[in-house]
């Protein structure tokens, strides 16, 4: 498990120096160099680490801690082929996180960044929704079940293209620079990882680049179904360089209009979960 976590949280990683790149090409600027999220992890390991005086030390630590955890069982979630409704309920759980993180450290921005994440948990909505429709094919929400659905019948991709857009909307809202990164708006410096730094900034990143590697690996996963690994790191790859290209061409939303637009999508969502309930049979 810690070999399975180690190359997750680095591969991850150098999807995050990807989607930097791509975003920098695609606004005509050349951009670190795609292993730069890996660097800045290692050079935080090495950091002078404290906490500051204004932060409450146990939730200062703590946060970071539970992040770590949280996803590590995520990435087991995803392994071991069990409950999508439980990698979800992790997904939730991360905002509670991200909350923390901000309140934790005393520092206005991060508090402003904390109150913000719970704001965008709008973005999450479309998952329950995304749940639902999944079931009604599948008939399970176990993530072996489902794939072993997709074997016979074919990827949930062309079934139910709607549902893989949601989520794969669900995905972009926390990937970095996108138009629904409200927790980490310039005027909030960095947001909710503002006063975290040293070692304690360093397991955010593994936190951010673990995340990373088990949404697009789920989504792999539930859409297209079982695919060998390495063709799996390739569309998990192209994904990410999508989202990235939508990121660069796209404004940050404001608070207000990232919510409407989080809640016109599940709006839409359930139109069309309600219209695939009443025509199958």
């Amino acid at each position: 498990m810690i070999e399975y976590l180690v190359f997750a949280a680095a591969f991850g990683l150098l999807l995050l120096g990807l989607h930097r790149k791509v975003i920098a090409r695609v606004q005509l600027r050349p951009g670190p160099p795609v292993w730069q999220e890996i660097l800045h992890a290692l050079k935080f390991s090495f950091k002078s680490t404290w906490v500051p005086k204004t932060a409450s030390a146990t939730l200062y630590v703590g946060v970071v801690l539970i992040g770590i955890g949280i996803w590590s069982a995520a990435l087991f979630v995803v392994l071991a082929g069990e409950s999508i409704l439980i990698l979800f309920a992790i997904y939730m759980l991360h905002k509670v996180v991200e909350h923390g993180f901000g309140l934790s450290s005393g520092s206005p921005y991060g508090k402003f960044g904390g109150v913000r994440s719970v704001i965008s948990a709008a973005s999450e909505i479309p998952l329950f929704v995304t749940i639902a429709a999944i079931y009604l094919f599948t008939g399970s929400l176990l993530l072996r079940d489902i794939i072993a659905y997709q074997e016979v019948h074919g990827p949930l991709l062309l079934i139910v293209p709607p549902v893989a857009i949601a989520m794969y909307l669900v995905i972009l809202s926390k990937m970095p620079y996108g138009p629904f990164s409200i927790v980490e708006s310039k005027e909030l410096v960095s947001g909710y990882k503002t006063e975290h730094f040293g070692v304690w900034r360093a397991g955010i990143a593994v936190i951010d680049g673990t995340k990373t590697f088990v949404l697009l690996y789920a989504f792999v996963l539930i859409f297209i179904g079982a695919v060998p690994f390495s063709l799996a790191l390739a569309i998990m790859t192209l994904v990410l360089v999508s989202l990235s290209f939508v990121c660069a061409i796209t404004p940050m939303l404001s608070p207000f209009d990232s919510v409407t637009i989080q809640g016109l999508i599940t709006g839409l969502m359930l139109v069309y979960v309600g219209y695939l309930w009443w025509v199958m049979p």
